[in-house]
């Protein structure tokens, strides 16, 4: 964990989280203008509201349950884990999305200004920078961010100063034209609906701060929230309402000023000099919005790893306490949608905005289920019930809306991309939760396969080594004349090397009045050490070594007679070998 000195003050927190929210004011009004015409600063003032209504909300949640996770953690301590889990699963597709698409714009823009730049190395290269910024610490990272950030807000004050002295010096006709154009979706209330769905996306980073809250210094967080709600309901209205008042709706509904509305309103109120600060802002910001991504899905993995949804290993940190592992976990998947999408980062538009907006449903969920379930909770601020219940119904309606929302250019509609990428996450996380149950029914699988043929196994095995233990335990015997210990150990030697047995008699057959040798027993000791897996039995027999006395011996033994062991005899020896009945010899 890193030390308290390194936690995050309001400037630096509200930096990571504000450059995501912030970032919407270069698409969000050209959206809203496109879906609600001349109505679109309403329905981006309705937003304010909803968001001011969920800053009591998220407030309540964080301020009760202070870690990091978001709805996930609010879920986890008022649900199941399974219902945290599908919370998490939403804001990982959402942060995945957020970090794609933000990397990719701000690419284009860049591009405005370096033609020739390749866009997805450009965007890949991007991605890989503020993963490594971001292994570095978040402390590191808040340096970038804070620049960015008052660069950002610099930009949006300088293009205003421009816009109002243009509108001073020329007026404000067209807005007074725009008021009477034909709405782009025919009724009032159709055109604020859908204005309403898409202008939700300008919320889309608020809720990023509940992500990493550990990070934030003490009473840091809900000045984040206060700050996030002022900045977006200012800029994001107000750019809608200049954009009317400078071009014509026809205008402001082409491609063209989709995808640039902010750089084209620079050009057109301060020329080429402000259309290139605002496309430099927008590369800086929407870089700072991937920032706040790897910032956030770090957060979010260390606490779903911490309570064992995602495999330990993700856990592991660098000396900078970065849980590097998720961070480039993170990038690897970011830089394969990138490939797989081949750029065309629209395709990801369902996946961004119904993620986005089911956290913030279910976050409010998470709300109503702390009220209910854990009111004794100390927190420092309250939400309304009145108010949670109309922010979670607005939501639910920006959500609907986005699920209704036509598909343009050929393109699969929203949900259908959404689930997409949500049905193999989910998969994955439930996999994850139950993995104990798969465990043991693959165990009872592979039983009931391969328990035939263990018995089968088990039982050939012992039937081989009943086998072996039989063949091994034939005996043989070795006459000895009371030989040395070196052929005593070639005698060894050569039982080991050629025959399949454990055991061996060494016999000393001595007629009445000899003595056996003085160190014989005591050789014979050692080569039993020696040779541990063969057992030497010493035995002195009484007569003289003849013919009869090894076929007495192999009979009252039961040992065959060619199974017993001679030196070469010499020419005093008074038996032929034939006469010895199969005896061998073998030195």
């Amino acid at each position: 964990m890193e030390k308290a000195s390194q936690k995050l003050n309001e400037l630096s927190a509200t930096a990571i989280c504000g450059n995501d929210i912030s970032s919407s004011v270069l698409y969000v009004s050209a959206l809203a203008i496109a879906f609600a015409g001349q109505y679109a600063w309403i329905t981006l003032l309705i937003v304010s509201v909803v968001l001011f209504l969920f800053r009591k909300i998220y407030g309540e949640v964080v301020g009760a349950l202070p870690l990091n996770g978001g709805a996930y953690n609010a879920l986890l301590n008022t649900t199941s884990k399974s219902m945290a889990s599908f919370a998490a699963t939403l804001t990982l597709l959402s942060y995945m999305a957020t970090a794609v698409i933000s990397a990719n714009e701000a690419i284009h823009y860049l591009h405005h200004l370096i033609p020739r730049m390749p866009i997805l190395p450009a965007t890949t290269a991007l991605l890989a920078i503020f993963a490594l910024l971001t292994i570095a610490g978040i402390s590191e990272s808040a340096k970038v961010a804070i620049g960015i950030f008052l660069f950002h807000l610099t930009s949006l004050v300088v293009l205003s100063g421009f816009i109002g002295y243009y509108l001073l010096q020329n007026g404000a006709g067209p807005l007074l034209n725009n008021w009477h154009m034909p709405l782009p979706n025919g009724s009032i209330a159709t055109a604020i609906f859908f204005g309403f769905s898409a202008s939700m996306l300008g919320v889309s980073g608020f809720e990023s701060s509940a992500n990493f809250v550990e990070e934030q210094k003490k009473g840091v967080f809900p000045k984040t929230l206060k700050n996030m709600w002022f900045i977006v309901s200012i800029i994001n209205p107000l750019m809608a309402v200049f954009a009317l008042a400078l071009f014509t709706l026809p205008v402001l509904q082409s491609n063209d000023f989709q995808n640039t509305l902010l750089v084209e309103m620079g050009k057109h109120v301060g020329g080429k000099s402000i259309a290139y600060l605002i496309a430099i802002d927008a590369f800086l910001v929407l870089s700072g919005a991937v920032l706040t991504s790897f910032v956030g899905v770090t957060g979010l993995l260390e606490r779903m790893t911490l309570d064992r949804i995602m495999p330990p290993f993700f856990l592991k940190k660098n000396k900078k306490g970065s849980s590097y592992r998720i961070i480039l976990m993170f990038f690897s998947l970011c830089v394969s949608i990138l490939l797989i999408t081949k750029g065309n980062v629209k395709l990801l538009a369902g996946v961004y905005t119904i993620s986005f907006l089911s956290v913030m449903a279910l976050f409010g969920m998470g709300n109503v289920l702390l009220k209910v379930k854990r009111k004794k909770l100390p927190r420092p601020e309250k939400a309304s019930w009145i108010a949670v219940l109309i922010a979670i119904i607005a939501v639910v309606i920006a959500l609907v809306g986005n699920i209704l929302m036509p598909a343009k250019n050929n393109l699969p509609s929203n949900l259908t991309v959404f689930l997409y990428y949500f049905i193999p996450s989910i998969l994955f996380i439930a996999v994850m939760l139950n993995r104990t149950v798969l465990l043991k029914f693959v165990l009872t699988s592979i039983d009931a396969i391969f328990d035939p043929i263990r018995a089968f196994v088990i039982k050939l095995d012992k039937n081989i080594q009943h086998t072996v233990d039989r063949i091994n335990d034939q005996e043989f015997v070795f006459f000895t004349k009371g030989d040395n210990i070196a052929t005593l150990n070639k005698v060894m030697l050569y039982i080991s090397n050629n025959e399949h047995t454990k055991r061996i008699k060494i016999v000393l057959a001595l007629a009445k009045g000899e003595k056996q040798p003085e160190n014989l027993s005591q050789e014979i000791e050692f080569l039993n050490r020696e040779y541990p897996d063969i057992e030497i039995e010493f035995i002195v027999v009484e007569g003289k070594f003849t013919p009869a006395l090894i076929r007495k011996l192999s009979k009252e033994w039961n040992i065959p007679i060619n199974f017993m062991f001679i030196g070469s005899p010499s020419n005093k020896f008074p038996y032929k070998i034939e006469e010895l009945g199969g005896v061998r010899l073998i030195i």
